[in-house]
Protein backbone atom coordinates (compact mmCIF):
# COMPACT_ATOMS: atom_id res chain seq x y z
CA UNK A 1 0.00 0.00 0.00
CA UNK A 2 1.40 3.36 -1.02
CA UNK A 3 1.57 6.37 1.29
CA UNK A 4 -1.99 7.09 2.46
CA UNK A 5 -1.43 10.87 2.25
CA UNK A 6 -0.48 10.44 -1.40
CA UNK A 7 -3.75 8.59 -2.00
CA UNK A 8 -5.80 11.28 -0.27
CA UNK A 9 -4.12 13.98 -2.37
CA UNK A 10 -4.79 12.01 -5.54
CA UNK A 11 -8.44 11.54 -4.59
CA UNK A 12 -8.94 15.23 -3.82
CA UNK A 13 -7.31 16.25 -7.10
CA UNK A 14 -9.56 13.94 -9.14
CA UNK A 15 -12.95 14.89 -7.65
CA UNK A 16 -14.71 17.50 -9.76
CA UNK A 17 -16.80 20.15 -8.04
CA UNK A 18 -19.96 21.23 -9.85
CA UNK A 19 -21.60 24.41 -8.55
CA UNK A 20 -25.38 24.75 -8.43
CA UNK A 21 -26.13 21.06 -8.99
CA UNK A 22 -28.69 19.60 -8.55
CA UNK A 23 -30.10 22.97 -7.50
CA UNK A 24 -28.81 26.52 -6.99
CA UNK A 25 -26.56 26.93 -3.97
CA UNK A 26 -25.46 23.28 -3.84
CA UNK A 27 -21.84 22.33 -4.54
CA UNK A 28 -21.83 18.77 -5.94
CA UNK A 29 -18.73 16.57 -5.61
CA UNK A 30 -18.62 14.40 -8.73
CA UNK A 31 -16.61 11.15 -8.56
CA UNK A 32 -16.91 10.47 -12.31
CA UNK A 33 -13.52 12.10 -12.84
CA UNK A 34 -12.03 9.97 -10.05
CA UNK A 35 -13.42 6.70 -11.36
CA UNK A 36 -12.45 7.21 -15.01
CA UNK A 37 -8.79 6.49 -14.28
CA UNK A 38 -7.31 3.34 -12.82
CA UNK A 39 -5.08 5.60 -10.69
CA UNK A 40 -8.10 7.30 -9.12
CA UNK A 41 -10.02 4.11 -8.48
CA UNK A 42 -6.94 2.43 -7.03
CA UNK A 43 -6.28 5.40 -4.74
CA UNK A 44 -9.88 5.35 -3.49
CA UNK A 45 -9.91 1.60 -2.85
CA UNK A 46 -6.50 1.51 -1.15
CA UNK A 47 -7.37 4.47 1.06
CA UNK A 48 -10.69 2.89 2.03
CA UNK A 49 -9.00 -0.45 2.73
CA UNK A 50 -6.53 1.35 5.00
CA UNK A 51 -9.47 2.74 7.01
CA UNK A 52 -10.60 -0.82 7.83
CA UNK A 53 -7.38 -2.01 9.48
CA UNK A 54 -8.67 -1.51 13.05
CA UNK A 55 -12.18 -2.85 12.39
CA UNK A 56 -13.68 -6.28 12.98
CA UNK A 57 -16.31 -7.32 10.43
CA UNK A 58 -17.27 -10.34 8.36
CA UNK A 59 -19.28 -8.70 5.58
CA UNK A 60 -19.47 -5.42 3.74
CA UNK A 61 -22.88 -3.83 3.18
CA UNK A 62 -23.11 -1.59 0.13
CA UNK A 63 -25.64 1.22 -0.14
CA UNK A 64 -27.20 1.59 -3.60
CA UNK A 65 -25.90 2.78 -5.97
CA UNK A 66 -22.43 4.32 -5.73
CA UNK A 67 -21.63 2.32 -2.60
CA UNK A 68 -21.70 -0.74 -4.86
CA UNK A 69 -18.68 0.59 -6.81
CA UNK A 70 -16.40 0.60 -3.79
CA UNK A 71 -17.90 -2.17 -1.66
CA UNK A 72 -17.68 -4.95 -4.23
CA UNK A 73 -14.00 -4.32 -4.91
CA UNK A 74 -13.20 -3.92 -1.21
CA UNK A 75 -15.03 -7.14 -0.35
CA UNK A 76 -12.88 -8.98 -2.88
CA UNK A 77 -9.66 -7.27 -1.70
CA UNK A 78 -10.36 -7.98 1.97
CA UNK A 79 -11.84 -11.46 1.57
CA UNK A 80 -15.26 -10.47 2.94
CA UNK A 81 -18.83 -11.24 1.91
CA UNK A 82 -20.96 -8.58 0.20
CA UNK A 83 -24.48 -7.50 1.19
CA UNK A 84 -26.57 -5.21 -1.02
CA UNK A 85 -28.83 -2.55 0.47
CA UNK A 86 -31.22 -1.64 -2.33
CA UNK A 87 -34.04 0.72 -3.12
CA UNK A 88 -37.54 -0.74 -2.78
CA UNK A 89 -38.55 -3.34 -5.36
CA UNK A 90 -35.07 -4.24 -6.62
CA UNK A 91 -34.56 -7.53 -4.76
CA UNK A 92 -36.31 -10.85 -5.42
CA UNK A 93 -37.75 -13.05 -2.70
CA UNK A 94 -38.44 -12.09 0.88
CA UNK A 95 -36.90 -8.84 2.02
CA UNK A 96 -36.72 -6.70 5.12
CA UNK A 97 -37.33 -2.98 4.65
CA UNK A 98 -37.11 0.34 6.41
CA UNK A 99 -38.72 3.62 5.45
CA UNK A 100 -36.84 6.82 6.18
CA UNK A 101 -37.34 10.54 5.73
CA UNK A 102 -35.73 12.67 3.08
CA UNK A 103 -35.63 16.43 2.74
CA UNK A 104 -38.84 16.25 0.68
CA UNK A 105 -40.74 13.01 1.28
CA UNK A 106 -39.51 9.54 2.13
CA UNK A 107 -37.83 6.50 0.63
CA UNK A 108 -37.47 2.82 1.45
CA UNK A 109 -34.41 0.59 1.64
CA UNK A 110 -34.51 -3.19 1.47
CA UNK A 111 -32.21 -6.10 2.18
CA UNK A 112 -32.64 -9.76 1.32
CA UNK A 113 -33.69 -11.99 4.20
CA UNK A 114 -30.81 -14.30 3.17
CA UNK A 115 -28.05 -11.64 3.28
CA UNK A 116 -27.33 -11.28 6.99
CA UNK A 117 -27.10 -13.94 9.67
CA UNK A 118 -27.91 -13.06 13.27
CA UNK A 119 -24.77 -11.66 14.92
CA UNK A 120 -22.93 -10.83 11.65
CA UNK A 121 -20.73 -7.76 11.96
CA UNK A 122 -20.99 -5.53 8.91
CA UNK A 123 -19.09 -2.58 7.56
CA UNK A 124 -21.44 -0.23 5.70
CA UNK A 125 -19.94 1.54 2.67
CA UNK A 126 -21.10 4.44 0.54
CA UNK A 127 -19.38 7.10 -1.53
CA UNK A 128 -20.42 10.17 0.45
CA UNK A 129 -21.77 11.04 3.87
CA UNK A 130 -23.96 14.13 3.61
CA UNK A 131 -26.92 14.52 5.99
CA UNK A 132 -26.65 10.90 7.14
CA UNK A 133 -30.27 9.85 6.58
CA UNK A 134 -29.58 6.97 4.20
CA UNK A 135 -26.64 5.69 6.27
CA UNK A 136 -28.69 5.85 9.47
CA UNK A 137 -31.53 3.93 7.82
CA UNK A 138 -29.02 1.33 6.56
CA UNK A 139 -27.64 0.86 10.09
CA UNK A 140 -31.13 0.51 11.54
CA UNK A 141 -32.11 -2.00 8.84
CA UNK A 142 -29.10 -4.21 9.55
CA UNK A 143 -29.67 -4.03 13.30
CA UNK A 144 -33.40 -4.71 12.86
CA UNK A 145 -32.61 -8.09 11.27
CA UNK A 146 -30.01 -9.14 13.85
CA UNK A 147 -26.77 -7.84 12.36
CA UNK A 148 -24.30 -5.52 14.05
CA UNK A 149 -22.72 -2.45 12.48
CA UNK A 150 -18.96 -2.40 13.00
CA UNK A 151 -18.65 1.01 11.32
CA UNK A 152 -19.75 3.12 8.38
CA UNK A 153 -17.07 4.01 5.82
CA UNK A 154 -17.29 6.75 3.21
CA UNK A 155 -14.94 7.98 0.53
CA UNK A 156 -16.00 11.59 1.29
CA UNK A 157 -17.71 13.30 4.19
CA UNK A 158 -19.36 16.71 3.83
CA UNK A 159 -18.54 17.81 7.36
CA UNK A 160 -20.69 20.94 7.38
CA UNK A 161 -23.85 18.80 6.99
CA UNK A 162 -23.08 16.92 10.24
CA UNK A 163 -24.17 13.51 8.95
CA UNK A 164 -21.92 11.78 11.47
CA UNK A 165 -24.24 12.91 14.26
CA UNK A 166 -27.15 11.07 12.59
CA UNK A 167 -25.21 7.80 12.71
CA UNK A 168 -23.91 8.20 16.27
CA UNK A 169 -23.05 6.37 18.42
CA UNK A 170 -21.85 4.09 15.62
CA UNK A 171 -18.30 4.55 14.36
CA UNK A 172 -17.87 6.65 11.20
CA UNK A 173 -14.77 6.71 9.02
CA UNK A 174 -14.09 8.86 5.97
CA UNK A 175 -11.12 8.98 3.64
CA UNK A 176 -11.48 12.72 3.05
CA UNK A 177 -13.53 15.43 4.71
CA UNK A 178 -14.77 18.32 2.63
Amino acid sequence: MENIISYENTIRSLIRTVPDFPKPGVLFYDITTLLKTSQGLKAALEAMAYQTLDLNFSKIAAIEARGFIFASSLAQMLGKGLVLIRKKGKLPGTTHSIQYGLEYGSDTLEISDLAVDKGDELLIIDDVLATGGTAKASCELIEKIGGQVSACLFLMELSNLKGESMIAPRKVKSVIKL
